[in-house]
């Protein structure tokens, strides 16, 4: 029978983890001695036991497990001070931490996103869900804290869904060794530290009311906090809306709750059906059918083009088509994610990120008018605006010349086109046909990558995504050159639209999804809250191309389109004019929002 040391030898076995010749034999001991005998054994005979910090130090006493509220405040105040230097230099750079007044401040903006931290943690603060919890907000943090501070972005819901929706290949354009220090220093050391430090969480009951004591402590120092500082703070969230954005990681946490609570807000169950009575005109005998190609930019300033007074020859090509160009165009957003599905519906932006469910788009529209639709994607998809219509992707295509090392340039769009407009229906083809060619554009931030050699006219450029790294002259290089690109792409299209005129009334919109920051106020990249993005990011091209014999069948001029160049327009009228160029009649089609249609006269 096995032998069981007993009273006061009990705990010098379970103290050093052998039985002591001198114990004495307990026959009766209980199952309960039993079981403290068994788990010291084991806890020191484990093959790990002398990697992590076990029940007994090499002293002969067992070292102190430390309670978790030590654990939530430290990792609390290490996520609100080292993970906030974004937040903090933007206080600077407001003139808020120049005086005693603002340093104090900023110390109750520290105590407010730890306390609120502290408070949330408090929820986790339990054996199998602390550390994990906590690891994962460093990591969100240090990747967050990066892009805040190299782009100076901000995270938002809609940043969010951009993060989400990223692809490998932008993923890529954005890695760097910055950032993989800064998730070195930021998130994978705190995280090796946290699980090698021993934390002793006691009965669950103990442990239940210490999480709510926490928690109350917390919330009274998160209420102290604000009221201490409640004028300043509600004069900079009022006057500096970014501020906001930048708590980290809040601003991440509060974004995904936002997105998680979407089908509260939003029955994602259904597809409300527009423009059921959707009609084309039937093609007159003397006439052919219309072939529009509807090109969405990618990152288009319409700032940067020469066709728009830019100053710099960055559309050599454009500048001798007869094009016509809409200079003062606001986007419905300021990433592809909130821009593009919202160009394409009938609602207006307002009424778009208002809508409480979803509904068909353009396409949807022209589809039912009985015409043929393709969308070509050099990208990474179209965010549910051609979700049921014809698809094609072109972003992995193999081509030595349009395809280098994994990533093809926008010309790889118009390869194979007319086989792939012979594969529509007959029947759709002959009432018009309308292809999307959704490009590459000037994706930054590798916007170096958007455009070949033989297109690198400005320089030098920035050829690294590490864009603090690069001359302003030369990140500006960088993206001129991948509009330069951008035209020889809209010329060609132009150029192969002109070899369908045997068959077609053919013409072309160029229109941009959003803007891009080049570093003017030191903001990079795009994605900002739309009340507070500056124009370069909500400002974007609008170009028309029309065939003589489309302008002829529709009695629309070039030059009567180039009196309204200067005409507030959005993407509100993208819906209402391109159902206007097709003539496509239905309920929904507002010819106001048409700014074709002061320029269409009957025959």
């Amino acid at each position: 029978m096995t032998k069981v040391a007993c009273g006061k030898n009990l705990e010098e076995l379970t103290l050093s983890g052998k039985p002591d010749e001198n114990a004495v034999s307990c026959p009766n001991a209980n199952r309960g001695d039993a079981m403290k005998f068994f788990h010291a054994w084991r806890l020191d005979s484990a093959p790990f036991s002398r990697k992590f910090p076990s029940s007994v130090d090499h002293a002969g006493e067992a070292p102190r497990n430390h309670n978790p509220i030590w654990l939530v405040t430290g990792g609390s105040l290490w996520l609100a001070t080292a993970a906030n230097f974004p937040l903090w230099r933007e206080l600077s750079h407001l003139a808020l931490t120049s005086d005693p007044a603002g340093l104090a401040f900023s110390l109750a903006m520290m105590l407010i996103i730890a306390a609120t931290l502290m408070a949330m943690l408090s929820l986790f603060a339990w054996r199998w869900t602390l550390k994990p919890v906590l690891t994962l907000m460093l990591f969100a943090s240090a990747f967050g804290a990066y892009f805040m501070w190299s782009y100076r972005v901000v995270i938002d819901a809609t940043m969010m869904i951009n993060v989400l929706q990223t692809d490998v290949r932008e993923a890529a354009d954005l890695f760097s060794p910055r950032l993989v220090v800064t998730v070195l220093v930021l998130a994978v050391l705190p995280s090796w530290t946290i699980w090698r430090l021993p934390i002793g969480y006691g009965p669950w009951s103990r442990r239940l009311l210490q999480n709510f004591l926490m928690a109350i402590a917390a919330v009274i120092l998160l209420a102290v906090s604000v009221v201490l500082s409640y004028q300043p703070l509600a004069s900079t969230m009022r006057n500096h809306k970014q501020v906001r954005y930048l708590m980290n990681p809040l601003n991440s946490m509060y974004a995904l709750g936002y997105l998680a609570a979407g089908p509260l807000q939003r029955d994602r169950s259904v597809l409300e059906p527009i423009g059921l009575d959707a009609r084309s005109p039937e093609v007159a005998s003397n006439d052919l059918p219309p072939l529009i190609i509807l090109v969405v930019g990618e990152t288009a300033r319409s700032g940067n083009f020469s066709i728009n007074g830019y100053p710099r020859p960055t559309t050599p090509k454009l500048g001798h088509e007869e094009v016509a160009s809409f200079r003062n165009v606001s986007a419905c957003g300021t990433s592809t994610a909130a821009a593009l599905p919202c160009m394409f519906s009938n609602l207006g932006r307002t009424q778009f990120d208002a809508r409480s469910k979803n509904f068909e788009g353009l396409l949807d529209v022209i589809q039912r008018a009985g015409m043929a639709v393709l969308w070509l994607d050099n990208q990474s998809g179209c965010k549910a605006a051609c979700d049921r219509v014809g698809y094609a992707n072109t972003s992995k295509l193999r081509n030595p010349q349009l395809c280098p090392e994994g990533a093809c340039y926008d010309a790889i769009m118009l390869e194979d086109l007319d086989a792939r407009i012979a594969a529509l229906p007959a029947k759709a083809r002959a009432r018009g046909v309308v292809l999307v060619l959704h490009a590459m554009g000037s994706h930054g931030p590798a916007y170096y990558l958007r455009s070949p050699q033989a297109f690198k006219q400005f320089g030098p450029e920035c050829s690294s995504n590490d864009l603090q790294n690069c001359s302003q002259a030369e990140l500006l290089n960088a993206y001129d050159n991948s509009i330069i690109y951008t035209d020889h792409f809209l010329d060609s299209t132009i150029h192969w639209l002109r070899t369908q005129q045997a068959t077609y009334a053919p013409a072309m919109v160029y229109v941009g999804d959003h803007g891009e920051s080049l570093g003017e106020n030191n903001l990079y990249l795009h994605g900002l809250p739309y009340a507070i993005a500056p124009d370069v990011q909500t400002r974007v091209p609008w170009f028309t191309w029309l065939s003589p014999r489309f302008a002829s069948q529709k009695t629309l001029t070039p030059q009567c389109l180039h009196k309204k160049q200067e005409e507030k327009i959005t993407h509100d009228n993208y819906f209402h004019s391109v159902l206007g160029l097709l003539s496509i009649k239905t309920v929904v089609y507002q010819p106001q929002l048409d700014v074709y249609a002061s320029c269409t006269g009957t025959r």
